[in-house]
């Protein structure tokens, strides 16, 4: 059939006219006649359809980049075509992504990144000497001494030695084994990993997995995708998203006539919440785990980002040490950090670690074995989770402006944390507990009897409403609570905190704006 068709479009006719060139209309007689032996097959089927599909991918859903976001690029692109809005951009308050929203890089991060990604720039006297010295050493331990070779499954060794020399010394001399930490694309493909690992059986004994409620979506989605069971236990909103053990025990009561419950899931600091667990807590899980014989996972990506006076990070090693060898020698525990928040805000790096402690011997070989099917995370994330942890230090070059930069970037976030707080508090129908970390607002909103019943009407979640009407109006861009979980009958949005002052104070006179119409619209 492409046979005859070609002989259509082209014909078979020489350039040069010779005894046996035929004509253009019998070429065309020759194609017709190929058509009606060989008549065009009837279109078969697909074989991947929304029915034929895995299931458990279907039930995955991601609320940080769902509809509210498609619809945040529909408007973006009506503007770029000159369509009329009452706004001229879309502010993305949706996502973490700090240097999307302005943050300026850390230049000694960059160095080093520079140097390695280029290394005839070593030569360079542009570049400090402490930069170059962290760029020889990494690319030492590359294969070639290029970021562009493959490295081992767990990450290149002496990055690993370096991240395990940084939580030594966070935990003020908690020991850190490099053979226990294992370099990641971000902190989300180490809490995927260790789940598809701990993730098992069927029916009543299929493992359960503990979540924060309001979770972050990654939790949810993986869940959903290796077809586990989630089993949510709530944060106390009244006692400012505080962690009740009580609340736990309920969980995982409940949780036993239905399935296993086996992981317990920590943000600490908390996303979307901001909330600081103190140390008090932090035991008070590390025992139930140990009681419940469940395997701790705690998400310590934020553990730069604490903002309030009366709280500190404690970090779940470092209490699970100072408890004693009755739960430091048996509590499991997978750790994990990024490149991607703190100060540093390198999302697109894709860097990160976790440090998993207490594994059975041979499940840590069969950890690995996991890892090395996709080979090995990026060298060059690898790389900037090395400068992470290994920062300029007193005495050195660069440590100076690192730490000026450094403490730029926080003390901004922890005026922007009080800022929000506070202008959001002002405005009738919304209240937001205090910012004491992380990089959101998850701020309480009273939704009318009137705009739930026009959600309904658009089969739409209340809150889901909301945001969307905020953006289609505003074009602000944030993510409603129901993308994160939330008790019934309440409605919340997160929204992140990372843009410009003077911008998020644009932001939120026009969320206050926008709140007052839409009360009294629906009243």
């Amino acid at each position: 059939m492409q046979r005859a068709a070609a002989l259509v479009r082209r014909g078979c006719c020489p350039r040069t006219p010779g005894p046996w060139s035929r004509s253009q209309s019998s070429a065309a007689a020759e194609a017709s006649a190929v058509l009606k032996v060989r008549p065009e097959r009837s279109r078969r089927e697909r074989i991947l359809t929304l029915e034929s599909m895995n299931p458990q991918v279907k039930a995955v859903e991601y609320a940080v980049r769902g509809p509210i976001v498609l619809k945040a690029v529909e408007i973006e692109n009506e503007l770029q075509r000159g369509i009329k809005k009452p706004f001229t951009e879309v502010i993305r308050a949706n996502i973490g992504d700090a240097q999307a929203m302005g943050q300026q890089p850390i230049t000694f991060l960059r160095q080093v990144m520079a140097l390695c990604t280029y290394p005839n720039l070593l030569d360079s006297p542009s570049f400090p000497e402490d930069a170059k010295k962290r760029a020889r050493r990494i690319l030492q331990a590359c294969g070639g001494n290029s970021l562009g070779s493959y490295s081992a499954s767990q990450g290149v060794n002496c990055i690993r030695e370096d991240v395990a020399a940084y939580i030594t010394r966070r935990d003020g001399g908690v020991p850190a084994d490099p053979d226990n930490i294992y370099l990641t694309t971000g902190a989300s493909d180490g809490i995927s990993t260790i789940l598809k690992i701990l993730v098992s059986g069927g029916g009543k004994s299929r493992t359960g997995v503990l979540i924060p409620i309001p979770q972050y979506p990654l939790y949810s989605a993986v869940i959903s995708e290796l077809g586990a069971v989630q089993v949510n236990y709530y944060l106390d909103e009244e006692n400012c998203w505080a962690l009740d053990v009580n609340e736990l025990r309920r969980a995982v009561r409940e949780a036993k006539g239905h399935c296993d419950p086996k992981v317990l899931c920590i943000i600490n600091p908390g996303n979307p919440t901001g909330q600081v667990q103190s140390r008090k807590c932090i035991e008070d899980v590390i025992h139930f785990a140990w009681e419940e014989k469940l395997f701790l996972l705690a998400d310590e990506v934020y553990q730069d980002n604490v903002y309030s006076p009366d709280c500190s990070f404690h970090s779940f090693k470092k209490v699970l040490y100072e408890m004693g060898p009755e739960y430091s020698s048996n509590v499991e525990l997978a750790s994990f950090h990024s490149t991607s928040k703190g100060y540093m805000g390198e999302c697109g790096y894709r860097g990160g670690y976790m440090e998993v402690i207490n594994l059975h011997p041979e499940i840590k070989g069969q950890l690995v074995k996991l890892l090395s099917v996709r080979l090995c995370p990026p060298v060059s994330g690898q790389a900037a989770m090395d400068i992470v942890v290994n920062p300029p230090v007193p005495g050195e070059e660069s440590f100076e402006q690192f730490s000026r930069e450094k403490e730029f970037v926080l003390g901004n976030l922890a005026k922007k944390a009080k800022l929000t707080e506070d202008l959001f508090n002002q405005v009738p129908g919304i209240h937001c507990n205090p910012l004491q970390g992380a990089m959101y607002a998850f701020p309480r909103i009273f939704i009318p009897t009137k705009a739930v019943e026009a959600a309904q009407a658009h089969k739409m979640a209340p809150d889901m409403f909301y945001c969307m009407k905020l953006l289609e109006e505003t074009g602000i861009c944030v993510v409603p609570g129901s993308g994160f979980g939330q008790r019934e009958g309440t409605y919340h949005f997160r929204m992140t905190i990372l843009p410009p002052v003077d911008k998020l104070k644009t932001v939120l006179q026009k969320v206050k704006d926008f709140h007052m119409k839409f009360l009294e619209k629906h009243a």
